[in-house]
């Protein structure tokens, strides 16, 4: 082969590798357009060095793996991460929207996490070529029953009455209610219990003496259990102190510990 014909076919074989290379990282249309632009150009010389300084291209940031929806008991540790690729290099954030508090860096570390801090985390990369990519992560916290808004209930014989026991947890708590003698209250023609989401209603239609009394309202998941006692009274009776509120094991000591641990074992 002449002289000139090797260096010809050299100088093609060379242009073609580098067309290959480039195509190879252009990774987005605005990529591949700019890539074509120079490839069309009359002007650029057919020379190596050449096709290396004008191969400069800009690839917009985009988020290529992140961490998937995380759930956690209350105390444990979360560990979340946000890769991003792009051309100029990109940054990458991580935002909490509740508080507004922003991270930089691939990794976000949270460690004893309380349950306030259950929410979506945001992932926000950038390098200005076009608009921001963003993915989130649903952090749950997972925590046992705490029982709170319960009171004393005066209530008129013949009338109707309700008593209210609310608890906070995750997952949501299951509810059962207790007479003072701890007898399980069911349901009847006068007496009916009502379970929604995060709460449990003792409906009365009709109030009898026997209905008076003392009321507990027992609230448990798999992560733990807690009680709260209320008095569905006669107007004018004296029953001794108002309501009391226990977390965990009340009185009746022995019956709580005892009814705590039968529902846990049987998640």
């Amino acid at each position: 082969m002449e002289p000139g014909i090797a260096e010809l076919v050299w100088n093609w074989i060379s242009h073609f590798e580098l067309v290959a290379e480039i195509l190879q990282g252009a990774t987005s249309e605005q990529g591949q357009g700019q890539v074509c632009t120079e490839l069309n150009s009359a002007t650029c010389p057919t020379t190596l060095q050449c096709w290396k300084e004008r191969a400069s291209f800009s690839v917009p940031a985009r988020i290529v793996n992140i961490s998937q929806d995380v759930s956690v008991n209350e105390g444990g540790n979360v560990y979340l991460f946000c890769l991003a690729v792009g051309r100029p290099e990109p940054t990458v954030t991580w935002k909490e929207n509740k508080y507004g508090l922003m991270s930089e860096g691939e990794f976000l570390d949270i460690t004893e996490i309380k349950r306030h801090q259950a929410e979506e985390f945001e992932c926000i990369t950038n390098n200005g070529v076009t608009q921001p990519d963003i993915r989130k992560v649903k952090v749950t916290v997972n925590y046992p029953p705490m029982i709170t808004d319960v009171k004393n209930m005066p209530a008129q014989l013949g009338k109707t009455a309700i008593l209210r026991c609310e608890a906070m947890a995750v997952p949501t708590a299951s509810f059962e209610w207790y007479r003072d003698d701890r007898r399980p209250v069911e349901n009847d023609n006068t007496l009916r219990i009502k379970n929604e989401k995060t709460r449990s209603l003792l409906l009365f239609t009709n109030v009898t003496d026997k209905h008076f009394g003392n009321y507990t309202c027992f609230a448990s998941n798999r992560l733990g259990a807690s009680n709260a006692s209320m008095l569905l009274f006669r107007p004018g009776a004296v029953y001794g102190r108002g309501v009391a509120v226990n977390v965990g094991v009340s009185a009746g000591v022995g019956f709580w510990l005892c009814l705590s641990v039968s529902l846990l074992m049987k998640v």
